[in-house]
């Protein structure tokens, strides 16, 4: 058989996902991969309609396709973003129907599954035949039980190819509302109190309903509100991927870009960061995953700590739960404050006026009082992965991150927590005397509540 390999590295063949990919491609001899460097070439590939064609006259010729792509900040690289948004641009989808497909990626499996889900719903957009997702650590290939593994996942995409096995779709198409939303009057406005405020956009002329919640919002407050357009901003190309950044936080780019620049002296001066953008297949725009690629030269560490962070967003958002997923873990990654998604999906001006009105209200008042919420899984659970991954196996790479890990108290493992460690040897050895192991389940909740008690008793009066 004949399979299309999409890599979606800007290394391109030097990718370590590459190696797992010739490592099936040397198990599995009697089938002819084809490899195409997806991210390594995105610029040549959109701007060469020849180019273009070549790769898209491979897949149509394949009995199937398989998305080969490291993970980069929560989803794809943004050149594999940009060649998935080509294919509809030019319109050349039916080159992708009825075709078997399946995904295999490297990471930290930090946030892997948003990555998966994406391309899976982009799968089933395509009217392609998803077999499935692969997502190994970086260093599994290094190891037999895991390369046993990996033969496994592509036995069975080969043999689900032979056999023609019908497959399930997870995704249902992503519907569209046409609705043009008019801004109406704007009776009162909030003070911004000396807030900095910033609306970073990608608006093009021609998303009306973008550039009207974004005039609406601005025109909701008594302040100076800075309209950053990120077509605008000096980004002379994508992610690549080398981890230069990993020992100053310093990007490869330099001053050859001014991308650096523009974030770490007009973005971190924020007090309140609007994003506002338009969905784009099953996220927003390539633009906008272009800006968090190159955000991560600022490595694993949070770059806009305390800040209020909101979105503005064009589409049907709602539709999309990996997309909120993808973003509200962006905000809890960078110890930031979410105030709130709005959408122009209500159908109803007048309603969508009072929401932003309402948001307009919230970031201000959150940014007065400094205000934070507590974190969910989505920030507690990734940090604890860099943690782990920076004190361990990615130090001597990512030395800025080990430098920031350690100055702002992240290598919290608990074996350091001597106290508790005491408490837990006494109880533990007391419990194991029985009649104390009889009693112990009667008073445990009791005593759980006591410290709590405590502080209750004290704000009394």
């Amino acid at each position: 058989m004949k399979i299309t390999v999409l890599n979606g590295s800007p290394k391109g063949d030097q990718s370590t996902t590459m190696q797992s990919v010739h490592y099936i491609q040397k198990r599995f001899p009697e089938h002819e991969l084809i490899f195409f460097n997806i991210s390594k070439r995105i610029k040549r590939i959109e701007k060469n309609d020849e180019v273009f064609s070549e790769i898209i006259d491979q897949v149509r010729l394949s009995d199937a396709i398989l998305w080969a792509f490291p993970l980069y900040v929560f989803n794809v690289h943004s050149g594999y973003k940009r060649f998935i948004e080509l294919i509809t641009e030019k319109g050349v989808q039916s080159a992708f129907r009825d075709k078997y497909t399946a995904t295999l990626t490297t990471s930290i499996h930090f946030f892997d599954h948003t990555a998966h889900n994406y391309m899976n719903g982009i799968c089933d957009d395509l009217d392609m035949k998803y077999v499935g997702g692969f997502s190994a650590d970086m260093e599994d290939l290094l190891k037999e039980e895991e390369r046993r593994r990996l033969i496994q996942f592509a036995g069975n995409f080969f043999e689900t190819i032979e056999n023609r096995t019908p497959t399930l779709k997870r995704y249902q198409p992503v519907v569209k509302r046409s609705f043009d939303y008019m801004p109406g009057q704007i009776v009162s406005k909030i003070k911004a109190n000396d807030k900095k405020i910033i609306i970073l956009t990608d608006a093009e002329y021609n998303q009306t309903n973008l550039h009207g919640m974004i005039e609406r919002f601005e025109g909701c407050l008594e302040g100076e509100v800075e309209v950053i357009n990120l077509n605008d901003v000096d980004i002379k190309g994508a992610c690549l991927g080398c981890l230069r950044c990993g020992f100053e936080n310093k990007c490869s780019y330099g001053d050859r870009d001014g991308f650096m620049e523009f974030y770490n002296t007009r973005l971190k001066a924020a007090d309140v960061l609007i994003i506002a953008g338009e969905i784009k297949d099953r996220y927003l725009s390539s633009r906008w995953k272009l800006f968090f690629d190159r955000s991560f030269f600022n490595c694993h560490s949070p770059s806009l700590v305390g800040k209020q962070i909101g979105f503005l967003i064009a589409g049907p958002f709602s539709q999309i739960p990996d997309l909120r997923q993808m973003l509200e873990g962006w905000v809890e990654w960078q110890q930031s404050n979410l105030v709130d998604f709005v959408t122009d999906e209500y159908v109803d001006s007048a309603e969508i006026d009072a929401m932003l009105q309402n948001f307009a209200s919230q970031c201000i008042r959150f940014a007065d009082k400094k205000y934070v919420k507590p974190q969910t899984f989505l920030g507690v659970g990734g940090m604890k992965i860099f943690r782990d991954e920076i004190w361990g196996r990615l130090r001597f790479v990512f030395q800025a991150d080990h430098k920031y890990f350690q100055g702002h108290g992240i290598y919290d493992y608990p074996q350091r927590d001597l106290k508790t460690r005491f408490i837990n040897f006494i109880i533990m050895s007391l419990t194991k005397i029985p009649l104390i192991r009889r009693e112990f389940p009667k008073r445990l909740v009791s005593e759980m509540l006591k410290p709590f008690q405590k502080v209750l008793q004290s704000t009394e009066g």
